[in-house]
């Protein structure tokens, strides 16, 4: 088998050189009059109604496009506050599904913006004298070809609008299909973690002109609130503008499902383990952890609930069989057998088996991870009984993305099982299985096949989540069972995505720890070892990408007509890229089918709704082509986004096509009977350029990324060394990462070193 390549070399950065044109309808498209009239009037109305009531000291407006639109599009003038544009204003976005023009059932984009009175005024004066003049100078209606052949000419002799003003208004209007303002619906009668729009005042401030009045303790991130039943129903009655989202607050561990002991079967674990001594450590948040089990030196315990807290036999049971199964899971599961060895565990106990405060355990996870700097992955197998909303994400999981963002750490988070006693098909996951930047896990049974228990994604109706699948158990007898350990009585067979994401951990925390790789490279290593060659889409969202491999081999190595090469960089411009990568030449083409795998991790805002995600990486992998003195990357996956010829590509085909916004992107060759060698073209090699985008603001700081490609060649020929040979000669440094010598390195680098 060959050995994982790692290539370090230059990546060449480049700002955005392109300029905002004037702007433009969609061809044939037209905007009438009346439309900008109507929208002057829901204007009107807003006004009418945010000049009586105060309390926010400014307004909310929720904008209602006709469709999903791409950033481009969005309000330019329109809400627009003096030296600040309209992106500025929104304080969230959600989708709803409704009738377009022609009945047909759509998805749209609402965003609600934060803005003040004056605001609104000058947009229905705007609004007004656009109408006015479109309605006298053009019969009512104006459309592309007017507005394309207006922004082109300087003769512009309306002088109630400027021109720019002018043409900004009529593409506004087109899009934005009303003003209004949205209220909350959804009746709450529990205690709940509700979520209100960031307006101009502070929020206890806020919440007290409505009898609402709490300590600091309730708060999270400014916006984010506990309340009591009595404090919501005041919310809701007095104010259900303000309420962005909201959630029950009780969220009862997904329970797995645990057979009892069978005792003719019992494991005499004791005798099997050694102590521990310099082993990579991996931070486990979970329900309490049982001494007495046979490996409990390989497990450093902290209790953080309250110590009048009652413990039961049951609290103990589930984070204790988590932690076996990262301590010493081969041992029990021989068939799962991963080749990583044995891992220490820091195990937090944070909630009992009954169930949790969702906004206490937040403000733990925070805590915990902040005062455990050394752990670099985390494993958390509790989740929400309830079902995610399809607008936005819960409060849970938004803290993880928040913290992966901060901190270099990587999350692994069970995909959440079907509570019993629920026979809902296809239930939605729960929290925090909707956190964008962790590695969701779910499960299948020991033949591949998904999970009976399994629950489905997607997030935010469009994010795949899981990420990926693995083993945890399924069926009647205990032989289809996950063995485990959590007390001293002997095995316990378990099935559940619980005991699924522990098994992945250990494969991050080999690749992290014991491999040297980043996080970006390890979760993009295991995705693209779960997509392989044959991965098709999963529209049922159970799968994910696929099924990781077994054992760590099948991942850091691959097979010999493979090779498979890492590369790591920060994008720090809008473009960052390479056209140096020197794919082996036969016969004038390159006999390679590729495929590759990107995984950054941005800054998400939970307060911008359904567009989570703050960055766009898109990657353009393939031949280097070079035409009219201009070079380009022939994609292998044909995308044709960001580049300098004119396309017309609408936003919900660039999610669905390219996975706009999406964290990670997997594109692959499909590989067909019939092989066909790519043609070399003038120089012979290939690029690999990854174009970054900002939804609201510029980031300050670089983003990491990491790649995974594989190139397969089509007549099963080892070429690795001449790849390699090639790399070196254009001046990348290239490294095999070998497994033993890896071992080496880790094991020195732990050393103790003693000063005389």
């Amino acid at each position: 088998m060959n050995n994982i390549l790692q290539l370090k070399g230059r990546f060449e950065q480049r700002p955005n050189a392109s300029r905002p044109g004037s702007p433009k309808l969609p061809k044939g498209k037209s905007v009438s009059a009346s439309h900008l009239y109507e929208l002057a009037k829901q204007l009107e109305r807003i006004l009418a109604y945010w000049t009586k009531n105060t309390d926010i000291n400014g307004a909310l407006v929720s904008v209602h496009y006709k469709h999903i639109v791409a950033k481009s599009n969005r309000l330019k003038i329109l809400l627009a506050e003096k030296g600040k544009t309209p992106t500025d204003s929104i304080r969230g976005a959600k989708f709803v599904w409704e009738p377009n023009d022609v009945g047909e059932e759509v998805q749209k984009h609402v965003f609600t913006h934060f803005v003040s009175l004056e605001a609104i005024e000058k947009s229905i004066e705007v609004l007004n004298q656009t109408a006015s003049i479109i309605e006298k100078q053009y019969r009512g209606s104006v459309n592309s070809e007017i507005i394309e052949e207006l922004g082109k000419k300087s003769k512009y002799n309306f002088a109630e609008v400027p021109k720019t003003n002018f043409l900004r208004t009529v593409v506004d209007g087109f899009y934005v299909e009303k003003f209004d303002i949205d209220r909350a619906t959804e009746e709450i009668t529990e205690e709940a973690i509700i979520t209100i729009y960031q307006t101009g005042v502070d929020t206890k401030r806020l919440l007290s002109k409505f009898g609402i009045n709490i300590v600091d303790e309730r708060i999270l991130d400014g916006t984010t609130l506990r309340l009591n039943p009595d404090e919501v129903k005041l919310l809701y009655n007095n104010a259900s503008y303000l309420i962005a989202m909201g959630v029950t607050d009780f969220s009862e561990i997904s329970k797995d499902d645990m057979l009892d002991v069978y005792e003719d079967v019992q494991d005499d674990f004791g005798l099997m383990i050694p102590h521990p001594t310099n082993e990579p450590v991996i931070g486990v948040i979970d329900t309490q952890f049982n001494e007495k089990v046979y490996f409990h030196e390989w497990v450093e315990y902290t209790n953080l609930l309250d110590p009048n807290i009652p413990l039961s036999k049951k609290d103990y049971e589930h984070g204790t069989g988590v932690s076996y199964i990262i301590v010493d899971g081969p041992h029990g599961n021989p068939e799962l057998e991963d080749g990583c060895g044995r891992f220490r565990v820091r195990h937090f106990g944070v909630a009992t088996y009954s169930g949790f405060s969702s906004f206490t355990v937040l403000k733990m996870i925070r805590n915990i991870v902040a005062s455990n700097r050394d752990i670099k992955v985390w494993n958390l197998s509790l989740g929400s009984r309830l079902e995610i909303k399809p607008n936005f994400i819960s409060p849970e999981a938004a803290e993880l993305d928040r913290i992966q963002s901060e901190y270099d750490v990587i999350f692994v988070v069970a995909g959440t099982n079907v509570p019993g006693g629920v026979t809902k098909k296809n239930m939605r996951i729960g929290s925090p299985a909707d956190s964008l930047n962790s590695m969701v896990v779910n499960a299948v049974d020991f033949k591949g096949n998904s999970a009976s228990y399994t629950r489905v994604g997607p997030v935010l109706s469009f994010f795949h989540k899981p990420d990926i699948s693995y083993y945890g158990g399924d069926g009647t007898v205990y032989t289809d069972k996950m063995v485990v350990c959590r007390d001293d009585m002997g095995a316990a067979y378990v099935t559940g995505t619980s005991f699924a994401a522990p098994w992945i951990s250990r494969k991050l925390a080999y690749l992290i720890y014991i491999m040297g790789l980043s996080r970006e490279v390890a979760k993009a290593l295991l995705i693209d070892a779960a997509a392989g060659w044959n991965r098709k889409d999963d529209v049922s969202h159970r799968i994910g990408y696929g099924i990781v491999p077994k054992h760590i081999n099948d991942i850091v190595k691959t097979s010999n007509d493979e090779i498979r090469f890492i590369m790591t960089g920060a994008s720090e411009e809008y473009e960052t890229y390479t056209y140096n990568l020197p794919v082996p030449i036969v016969d004038n083409a390159h006999p390679f089918y590729a495929r590759a795998t990107l995984v950054y991790f941005p800054y998400c805002d939970r307060n911008q709704g359904v567009d989570y995600t703050s960055t766009e990486m898109d990657i353009h992998f393939g031949r280097v082509v070079t035409k009219r003195g201009s070079t380009t990357i022939k994609a292998i996956d044909d995308n044709h986004q960001s580049e300098d010829q004119l396309i017309t590509l609408y936003e919900e085909d660039a999610r669905k096509m390219y996975r706009k916004w999406d964290n990670v992107k997997h594109i692959s060759e499909e590989i067909k009977d019939k092989r066909i060698p790519r043609k070399a073209y003038d120089t012979g090699l290939w690029g690999l350029k990854i174009n970054t985008k900002e939804r609201l603001r510029k980031r300050k700081d670089p983003l990491q990324f990491g790649v995974v490609v594989t190139l397969k060649e089509m007549n099963g020929v080892n070429r690795i060394d001449d790849f390699v040979k090639l790399c070196l000669a254009r001046g990348w440094l290239v490294s095999r990462l070998d497994i033993e010598n890896q071992l080496d390195v880790y094991a020195k680098a732990e050393e103790e070193i003693e000063f005389e």
